[in-house]
């Protein structure tokens, strides 16, 4: 305008931590504020250090995230000694068998005795990058 003043049309939210480091030289972002939108302020300025410092921090996360170790969910399945291999060859969607526990006879049938098993199964838990984990399906379960 006529007294010489700029309007510079951006996003104040990731403007924020721009304007802190060309006040103190440090890269300051709020934990709810992604790293990417400053990058896109930090490109759009031409800032140099600044845009690598904001790739350092992208880098460091992305490295941390792939870094967290995998978790798993364990069902124990209580059944009969005719049912284990129908139940362990119609298990999916990732659940894996585990471990098979005989816990004795439950009851005579006709002149057998059923023998009885507790079967552990589980399935890996991927975590994603934003701190959420895939929730583990019904699928394991077995219903006669």
């Amino acid at each position: 305008d006529e007294t010489g003043a700029y309007l510079i049309d951006r996003d104040p939210t990731y403007f924020g931590p721009v304007l802190n480091y060309l006040r103190h030289g440090k890269l300051v972002i709020n934990k709810d504020l992604a790293e990417e939108g400053v990058l896109e302020e930090a490109e759009f300025y031409n800032i140099t250090s600044l845009i690598k410092l904001v790739k350092d921090k992208i880098r460091e996360r992305d490295s941390k995230i792939s870094q967290v170790p995998i978790k798993h969910v364990y069902r124990v399945l209580q059944c009969q000694e005719e049912e284990l291999t129908q139940m362990v060859s119609t298990m999916s969607d990732g659940w894996k068998f585990e471990q098979l526990v005989s816990i004795g006879s439950s009851y005579n049938y006709g002149n057998e005795d059923q023998a009885e098993f507790l079967c552990v199964v589980s399935k890996e838990l991927h975590n994603t990058p934003y701190g959420t984990t895939s929730e583990p399906s019904e699928k394991a379960k077995v219903s006669y």
